[in-house]
């Protein structure tokens, strides 16, 4: 293949790695087959040329997947679908919580917290053993929209707020408390730094490496409804308002659909989907 630079989502042009795009589509559960298979396709669509975007790849690549595997086509989908969980951030919110409840932990989504000073809402409680965990969660709708350092800076200060109380109570005093800020996206190198300096804990759409949000979901298999092709953006709305926000809850119970509204052959249909992206191979 000959070299050709790419233009990424935030304007930046590097040189195209297939190496990133394998790991991608072995991420999203293709095997050497198709994962050949749709990179000879992308290579005779002419598509690999100087300037092309990263998101026309993606995309197109997309495409392919959907024409071979629903299933992996469906968590390739997955930082997009992320992307699409607005407009508010609450079905983020519960993302997380549910994710950190498959890890084991007790979580609470929208919890009114008294500080020293102020009271705050706190997006995310979770607590197990002898960790307490405050998280702020960042949701944003597209990708070039990263998190930069004001933001580590005004949760350390909510925080610390926020601990202070909890260490005056006797049932908390002794935990571990540990502040978190959470994004789909990324953070910039300043937010990175100063909240490796002061102990804020972050975790982002690929940080920690091999334990971002792309690794715990694929772990846990807690995908969101956005993933799903066959429902259109009005439909993810609906069930995102209705608080439907993970496949499973699809898969596990096809009548929330029809609750909803969708007629019986849409809805195994939909079931179907939700069923083929869950299914471990």
């Amino acid at each position: 293949m000959v070299p050709f630079e790419v233009i990424k989502a935030t304007g930046e042009r590097e040189t195209f790695q297939l190496s990133k795009l394998k790991h991608s589509l072995s991420n999203a559960g293709a095997q050497s087959d198709v994962m050949n298979s749709v990179i000879k396709d992308l290579e005779d669509t002419g598509l690999f040329t100087d300037g092309i975007s990263t998101q026309k790849i993606y995309r197109e690549a997309y495409r392919l997947l959907k024409q071979k595997s629903i299933r992996i086509a469906g968590r390739y989908k997955l930082k997009e679908a992320l992307l699409e969980l607005g407009p508010s951030g609450y079905p983020f919110e519960i993302l997380i919580s549910e994710i950190f409840k498959k890890l084991g932990y007790a979580t609470h989504v929208g919890s009114l917290i008294k500080g020293e000073c102020v009271s705050h809402e706190i997006d995310v409680l979770a607590e197990k053993d002898n960790e307490y965990l405050m998280m702020e969660c960042k949701f944003h709708n597209r990708q070039n929209h990263h998190c930069n350092v004001t933001i580590p800076l005004y949760v350390r200060s909510r925080f610390v707020d926020v601990k202070n109380a909890w260490v005056k109570q006797p049932e908390l005093q002794y935990k571990n408390h540990a502040g978190w800020v959470v994004t789909n996206t990324r953070f910039t190198t300043d937010a990175s730094d100063y909240a490796n300096c002061i102990g804020l804990k972050l975790l982002s759409w690929s940080f920690p490496k091999n334990n971002g949000l792309k690794d715990l979901i694929g772990r846990t298999g807690l995908h969101p409804i956005t993933c799903l092709s066959v429902i259109d953006k009005s439909e993810k709305q609906l069930l995102l308002k209705n608080d439907i926000v993970l496949v499973r809850q699809i898969r596990n119970n096809m009548q929330v659909l029809t609750r909803l509204g969708f007629d019986k052959p849409r809805a195994e249909r939909i079931h179907k989907e939700a069923t083929e992206i869950l299914t471990i191979t």
